[in-house]
Parts: C-alpha cells; structure tokens; sequence
C-alpha cells in the first residue's frame, strides 16, 4: 500500500516531514502513527491506514513533498489496493511535479549545429520554470541539484526552486544527461522560462558543444544601441534578448530574462544603462535582483543630488557628523563569532510570510481601552475551584472575553466580515479564533467553529480543548480554516499591551492585554476618590478599508460595557 502525503485543507499543497515514527522493515498496526508533518496551517501524526511492515521510506526528515506524493510503502499484500491508490495520486502529481518538456531543436536548428556530433543523435528537452499555483507567475532557483554534463534518471531531483505560494523540488522529465543550465542559483525567472536543457539521445550534447541560436531566437538591438535614450520599450510577450551593446570594456552580449525586461521597461530604464549593470547572474547575466538593485540606487542618487533651488533641511546629526559620513552606506560589521545563524523551520517562515501578506493586504489601525475587570475577577476568586472540580478545566478571563465578543460581533457583523475585491462578504456565522503560541517559536490560530451557539462554559471547553490538541499536534484542517475574527491573549506573557497584525483575511484582530491592578478615580456618593482596581487594555487592530475608527470604537466599547457589567447568571 502507498502512504501518500495527506491534504491538510483546502488551500494547502504540500507538507514537510518533521519525523518518522517507524524504520524500513518494522511492523505497522492499523491506526498506529507512522509519521508527523508540518504544514502552513497545522502540524499532525499521520496513522496508518492498514496493517503490514514498512517496506520503504521515500522522503527523508525535513524534506517538504507536494499532496498527493507516495512517501512510503506498506507491504500488507494488497497489490490491487496499492494500484488504485497510485491512480488516485497521479491527477494530483501531475500539475504539482510534472514539468513541461518541449522539443527545441529543429530543422533549422540542425542545420546550423557545427558540433562533431551527429545532429540526428542528438535529442534535447527543454527544462522550463514550472507553474506552481494558479496565480504564480515566476519562481527562484534556490539550488541546482545537478552540474552540467551529470548523468540524470528520470523522476530525479533536478533543481529546487521557492515562489510565493511554495518551496519544492523540480524532478526530471526523462533520462539522460544535462547539456546546459541557464539560470543560476538565486535568480528569480518567470514560469515556462527555460532553465536547463536535458540531452536524451544517444549522443551526448553539452554546453561546450552549444550549437548556434537559431537567428528566429535573436532579437537584435538598432545599430545605433550604444546612443539609445529612449527607455526600454518592448511587447509584453517576448521571451528574452541577447543584448549587444558597448561600455567602456568593449562589446559585451548579455541574455536579459522576460522578468528583467518586464521591469526595466517598466520602471524606465534604457539598454544603455542595462549594459552598465554588472549582472550577478550565471555568466555574468542580470538578475532580477540585480536591477532593483540598481532601480533603487538609481533613485537615492536622484535624491542626493544637488538642489539648485533650495537646499534641503538636514537633520541634527546630519548637521554634527563629520562631513565624509555617509548614511546610505552604513552596514553592520561583526565576526563570525559573534553571531549564530539559524535557519527557519517551516512554521516560522510560514508565519513570516502570512504576517508580511498582512500587512501588505490591510491598512491595519490600532485603537485602545481600558476595562475595569472587578466583577469577573471576583467571580473567578469565588469559583476557581468549583469550576476545577466540576469541568476540570482551570477558570480564566479568556472565555468571558470570548463571549464578549461574540455578542459584539452580533452588535457590529462588519467586523465579523471579509473584503474580496471590491465585495464585502458578510458572514452570518462567528468563528471565532484563539492564537495558541506553540514551544519554541510557533504560533497557530485554531478557531472555535460557530461560537455563537456556545455558551459561557461551552467556550470554556471549546478555548481549552484547541489549546492541549494545538500543543499536541492533534488539530484537523478545520480547526484552523474559516475563522471570522481572532483573539491573541499576549497579556499570558505579562504584556500590557500590544497591536497585533489581522489575520488574513479577516479585518479585525483583539489583542488581550494582562490584568493589572491599579489605582482609578472613582466616584462614589457623588465624590471622586482613589480605588484599586484590576484593570485589563484591550486593543483592537482593524482593517481601515472597511473598519473606519468609529465602528472600531463602538465595537470596543461594547466589549468594555460588557465585561465591566457582567451578570453570573449568564453561566
């Protein structure tokens, strides 16, 4: 039987192996966990799906493998079930790993080859940027797996490359021997660029046996190249150029990718100032980072150029530095001993990147207030125990915070709502989501599904149970998809208060600060006098898209109004 990496919810494509619970040739019970995976929405012990002895291990610890990949086998002599779950699978593999192969050599090609080789011999594929999501529109080549002129199986690791949706490996298309790689390591390409060429005939072809380009592949720049002006100005459906123009060293012939082209013309940038670039790509090519790189250099220049009109207003310690300092060009300085480098692990730079999105996504406010907890805090001293003994579940201010909530959202469902595009997207139900910090540096937001159905207690148990099954890798894919509003409890830690970031995409995210006590004005018989009292800031992070600052208010008010006036017989 194969034992294929499982889909772990709606939106996620693949999963990193963190452990393996069994070796090759041991004995596997039904049910019993085989190995644990972490993804971008929760971390999970894997059970198996029959009994029998593990056969093979195809995928090592750390490895991250696409849904739908065989990762082992379990010999449990059932060969027929074995082949329908392989076609099950296969649907799945083919738009993940398959890369798209197109033959590239033609007539025309052949007749220009001046290479020894006989030409009829000579088969190449082209090894082209796969499309790794719906909207990805480029990836990064982050390791070559192979070198030029190293013999390759079919199915075997070529390249790895990382976009904004996944990190994966790219597996050959056929046998045989790599003839060429066009795009270095950390070069950033558009999807179906060709970035290496795979030799399968029975000739073997490589790169300094390159034959000529095809002159239909050139794109040759006006004679007159080296006294272009004008930006780069070209159709958005070309595939690349050699560019040949002139510099101070001489004639110069450097392949411009389609990406590099697309922001150079773009951001207005001439091939002459292209050619002054110095590439960091594979011989010497420029990159995609190589021309922001320049883009942006190019523009504080423009901003540190002398003003003929009026001098700009320097800073104080731009007036009180000595005259050669230079901002722009400060860097940290240390040793390798003084610093450890650390890798992320899947989670962090998972949780790195939805952060980043978030911001880059909402126009996050913050607004803040302070609630005067006394009623819940004396009923908690009166009923800590009592709860204990009777739900064994240790009483806290999360779940009357929590049902605060709730009714708030009931109050103000804009809150409880989502943009997509130009819609606004009223939900009717409330799942509400608590934000568990997972040891060392994790965190994950499990969420209470229909929170409006559940009473005080049912919160309770609901709060408690995503939190143990959060801290034991027992959570479901839909305990962490479809929340409408989150809360994150910081004050646990000692934190006063915060601004958290939204969880996409939601437009509204309650930080929860700790409870502290301290002396408040109060008035009592008409006097204003001095009380100690245990107070708690909470603050509410929205989406100013849709959240303006009054509905923000209202809706914190309604949590503070309600909390400092609750009533037992809500239990």
């Amino acid at each position: 039987m194969d034992i294929i990496m499982p889909k772990m919810g709606e939106s996620v494509n693949e999963g990193t192996i963190i452990k393996w619970h069994k070796k090759v040739g041991d004995a596997v019970k039904r049910d019993e966990v085989i190995f644990e995976i972490s993804t971008d929405k929760v971390d999970t012990e894997i059970p198996s799906p029959s009994e029998g002895v593990l056969s093979e291990i195809k995928f090592n610890e750390g490895d991250t493998v696409p849904v739908g990949t065989v990762v082992a086998v379990i010999n449990d002599g059932n060969e027929n079930h074995a082949e329908q779950l392989v076609q099950n699978v296969q649907p799945v593999m083919k738009d993940v790993s398959q890369v798209h192969q197109a033959e590239e050599k033609s007539h025309d090609d052949e007749n220009k080859n001046q290479n020894a080789v006989k030409e009829s011999a000579v088969e190449l594929l082209s090894i082209q940027m796969p499309k790794m999501g719906e909207s990805v529109m480029e990836g990064t080549i982050i390791k070559w797996h192979k070198k030029v002129g190293e013999k390759i199986k079919k199915d075997e690791t070529i390249f790895e490359i990382s976009t904004d949706k996944v990190d994966t490996e790219v597996p050959s298309p056929a046998e045989g021997v790599l003839a060429e790689i066009l795009v270095a390591e950390q070069e950033t390409v558009e999807v179906g660029t060709v970035v290496a060429k795979l030799s399968t005939g029975s000739s073997v072809y490589t790169a300094k046996e390159k034959p000529a380009p095809p002159a239909e592949e050139k794109i040759q720049t006006p004679a007159t190249i080296d006294n272009v002006e004008e930006p780069v100005s070209m159709h958005d459906n070309f595939s690349s150029v050699n560019l040949t123009t002139a510099n101070t060293q001489g004639k110069v012939s450097s392949f411009l990718s389609p990406l590099v082209l697309n922001i150079a013309r773009k951001e207005n940038v001439s091939f002459d100032e292209i050619a002054q670039i110095k590439g960091t790509g594979l011989e010497g090519r420029v990159t995609k980072k190589d021309i922001l790189s320049y883009i942006e250099n190019r523009a504080v220049a423009k901003t540190n150029a002398p003003q003929t009109a009026k001098e700009p207003v320097k800073t104080i310690a731009e007036e009180t530095a000595p005259a050669s300092y230079n901002y722009s060009s400060v860097q940290p300085s240390y040793s390798s001993s003084d610093v450890e480098i650390i890798s992320m692990d899947n989670i962090r730079q998972k949780i790195m990147q939805h952060m980043v999105n978030s911001r880059d996504t909402s126009v996050h406010v913050s607004a803040m207030l302070e609630v005067d907890m006394s009623r819940i805090y004396n009923f908690i001293q009166r009923k800590r125990d009592e709860f204990q003994k009777k739900e064994n579940i240790k009483l806290t201010y999360m779940p009357f915070i929590a049902r605060a909530c709730v009714k708030g959202l009931q109050q103000f469902p804009l809150i409880n709502a989502s943009i997509e595009g130009s819609s606004i997207v009223k939900k009717k139900f409330i799942n509400l989501g608590i934000a568990v910090a997972v040891e060392p540096t994790g965190l994950i937001v499990p969420n209470i599904k229909a929170a409006n159905d559940k009473s005080l207690i049912g919160l309770a148990r609901s709060i408690n149970d995503l939190a143990v099954r959060a801290r034991t890798k027992k959570l479901t894919p839909d305990d962490i998809t479809s929340g409408t509003f989150t809360i994150t409890n910081y004050g646990v830690f000692g934190t006063i208060f915060g601004t958290p970031i939204i969880n996409q995409p939601e437009v509204a995210i309650l930080g929860v600060g700790t409870v502290v006590k301290k002396p408040v004005v109060v008035e009592v018989d008409g006097a204003d006098t001095i009380a100690i009292k245990p107070i708690m800031a909470l603050t509410l992070s929205h989406d100013h898209r849709l959240v303006d600052g009054m509905l923000g208010g209202k809706f914190l008010k309604f949590l503070k109004d309600s909390l400092e006036n609750f009533d037992s017989s809500e239990i």
